[in-house]
């Protein structure tokens, strides 16, 4: 008994070492890769969302095509993420980035040189553009995959809420370089509609490096994450939470950045750069956020900081769908900012967590799945509800199915216990 004892303590002692050394160290090399690649893509995100509706409307479209737009880069995400999920066990991580990143770059030039309605459908379905301000593209379940791979326990939580940082705050940055046409429109001669054109330019740039920082990913490291089949023991955990978050995404979708853009733009006649700079103090908000949820998550847990942050969130929203004046809505808007992604971290953290390691890119894929599903049949309602000038109701709706789902979420998970 005291030679096992003494094997035994050791290395109890060295894993603790190995594992704290871990949290403090921060990510790896590759890892800073696939971080420096998020906030690329988040910066994008962030003008883009925010000019979508200006470049629709410079096209000469109406509320309904934006939203028409909107539905088919969510459908096609979704379709995208589920071949992800589908595929994750036959080729490495590494192969299905650069394809992921070849595909951005052809987005974007496509974008920037259409002008038909059907033709920028049929780009934004089978493309990487996000109306929204979070990351719902097949990027995301391979980056989550690649990172959950390389820590565990409290470090994942942590890198995961780098990743989120890093994307918020590159998003904010991004919907403020939303007024760059308009300053080219007025300082350098530039048409508006050309301004608006050599941004989806950038974005088809940004995809071009992303593919080459994808290059450097190590191959080994990749090819070991695959497994004979997507799913296994975790089917059932990995539907319920599919299914939950799919209510989640439906009610986002309600008020992606575009449309929320475009709701600002009706109601109080904000101008895309001043919508831009309000994206850019709420990205802010949100990002500074992620520094607490790990925190928070260690004191409370996982699933309490994403329900006991997300419902308060809410409730802002839907304050701000009858406020009277503009300087109030913004600042319950900003307070929504500040509370509404500090789930996101959390979130994947957890997914990553109840499942085993060669389920992980199934798992974030078909958790992704129905979220870009659901949230693709949303913002054609919206759009047909500003056009209808019901302009509460998807601030109220959106609100009130995400306090469903929080309950909902916490009804069925309380009692399991992430293994790490």
């Amino acid at each position: 008994m005291a030679r096992s004892k003494v094997r035994v303590v050791p290395w109890l002692d060295s894993h603790r070492k190995k594992r704290d050394l871990q949290v403090e160290s921060g990510p790896t090399d590759a890892a800073r890769l696939v971080l420096l690649s998020r906030g690329l893509r988040g910066f994008c995100d962030g003008f883009v969302a925010v000019l979508l509706p200006s470049y629709m409307f410079a096209l000469g479209f109406q509320e309904l095509q934006v939203g028409l737009v909107s539905s088919a880069t969510l459908i096609g995400s979704a379709l995208a993420t589920l071949a992800v999920g589908t595929l994750s066990h036959r080729f490495a991580l590494r192969h299905m980035l650069l394809v992921a990143a070849g595909l951005m770059a052809a987005t974007g030039l496509a974008f920037a040189s259409l002008s038909a309605l059907w033709p920028l459908v049929v780009v934004a379905f089978v493309g990487t553009l996000n109306p929204g301000g979070g990351d719902v593209s097949l990027f995301l379940p391979l980056e989550h995959s690649w990172l959950a791979g390389a820590t565990q326990g409290d470090a994942r939580t942590h890198v995961f809420a780098r990743y989120t940082l890093i994307g918020a705050l590159c998003a904010a940055t991004g919907s403020l370089a939303a007024g760059i046409p308009s300053w080219l429109s007025l300082h350098a001669g530039v048409s508006t509609l050309v301004a608006l054109r050599m941004m989806f330019v950038v974005y088809a740039v940004v995809g071009v490096v992303n593919w080459l920082l994808y290059r450097r990913l190590p191959r080994a490291h990749t090819a070991a994450l695959a497994t004979s089949k997507p799913l296994g023991p975790s089917r059932r955990i990995v539907r319920r939470l599919a299914l939950l978050f799919s209510i989640d995404a439906f009610a986002g979708g309600l008020l992606v950045n575009s449309l929320l853009s475009l709701w600002l733009l009706q109601r109080f006649g904000l101008s895309a750069a001043r919508a831009g700079q309000f994206f850019f103090v709420a990205g802010l908000l949100s990002a500074t956020s992620q520094l607490l949820a790990p925190v928070l998550a260690r004191r409370v847990g996982l699933l309490n900081t994403m329900v006991f942050t997300h419902i308060p969130s809410s409730l802002f929203l839907i304050a701000a769908a009858f406020s009277p004046s503009l300087l109030p809505t913004v600042i319950l808007l900003l307070l929504r900012s500040a509370l509404s992604q500090m789930d996101v971290p959390t979130r994947s953290a957890f997914v990553m967590a109840v499942v085993t390691p060669p389920e992980r890119v199934a798992a974030a894929s078909f958790t992704a799945i129905p979220r870009s599903l659901a949230a693709a049949l949303a913002p054609l309602m919206t759009g047909g509800l500003l056009g209808a000038g019901w302009l509460a109701a998807p601030l109220v709706v959106c609100g009130s199915l995400k306090i469903t789902y929080d309950l909902a979420l916490l009804a069925a998970f309380r009692k399991i216990r992430p293994e790490d």
